[in-house]
């Protein structure tokens, strides 16, 4: 493959795409999610509490300080919500809208899960979902990302029914491309392989390390390749964790053919460019 060869994917020629996924997430009343920092598990049944605070951080603590790095850097970031979090941190909600970031809808609540429901129940959770985050920003959301990827084989064909421009289900491939879904063009955009809550008991100088090597790597061989990064506002929003994205976003921006973009803008311009699966290898080879 020849590294050097122009592969028309991104605006003004740009290298390598950029798009931060921030998760703002809750549970049900008296869940916990099934990682924390502890290392010892509680017997079943036992309700976690300190499982339940270490989670709600994100919406009381982690969120805001994942605002100001976003906005320190300058780069835009999609904000995937729980539905509920609209009911339990309204004013972070409400900020995520005035500092004019899109949200995307994550389900209802993060242990509820869309495989487990019957597909009459699965289209109506997915409404639910974007009508409470619709009431919330005054914007019904473009984006979904399905709590834990768990979707079904009904899950986008339901959100295309519901005017969802761009899913976030696409763990086959590594590139945002244009799908056809009941003949609506979607955008499919991958998820992160490695996100923040993958070194709770590693260090977040693994995290620096894993972007800079794969960032290094695209940047000199792969012109117009994509990289997604996830924050869980629960623990990527933790000083420890805050200074490695910090540190990751400082290392992009040196470089000039960064496209930073939001989740919906790759949506748009690959619809728009009929950019389909697996272009940039298409182009390197043709």
């Amino acid at each position: 493959m020849n590294s050097q060869r122009p592969v028309p994917l991104w605006p003004n020629n740009k290298r390598i795409a950029i798009a931060i996924n921030v998760d703002l997430e809750i549970w049900s009343e008296g869940k916990a999610p099934d990682y924390t920092v502890q290392s010892t598990a509680l017997k079943p049944g036992t309700i976690s509490h300190g499982g339940i605070a270490w989670s709600e951080y994100g919406g009381k603590t982690g969120v805001w300080r994942v605002l100001q790095l976003l906005e320190r850097h300058g780069v835009p970031g999609t904000f995937s919500v729980n539905a509920k979090c609209v009911e339990a941190f309204p004013d972070a909600v409400a900020q995520i809208v005035k500092s004019g970031f899109d949200i995307a809808g994550h389900g209802y609540t993060q242990d509820q899960l869309l495989v487990y429901m019957k597909p009459a129940e699965e289209k109506a959770a997915i409404k639910q979902c974007l009508d409470m985050l619709e009431r919330a920003s005054g914007t019904r959301p473009k984006g979904w990302v399905t709590p834990v990827h768990a979707h079904t084989e009904h899950t986008v064909e339901f959100l295309a029914e519901e005017g969802v421009l761009w899913h976030n289900e696409a763990a086959d491939c590594d590139q945002p491309h244009r799908v056809e879904v009941r003949g609506r063009a979607m955008a499919a955009i991958p998820g992160s392989d490695f996100t923040d809550n993958r070194v709770l008991r590693t260090g977040p100088q693994l995290l620096v390390d894993s972007y800079k090597r794969a960032f290094d790597y695209l940047y000199k061989h792969e012109p117009m390749s994509y990289i997604g990064m996830s924050i869980h506002c629960q623990f990527g929003g933790r000083p420890l964790m805050i200074a490695a994205f910090d540190e990751l976003l400082r290392y992009f921006g040196q470089h000039p053919d960064v496209w930073f973009a939001s989740h919906r803008q790759i949506a748009q311009h690959v619809i728009d460019n009929r950019i389909d699966s697996g272009a940039y290898f298409h182009h390197a080879y043709a």
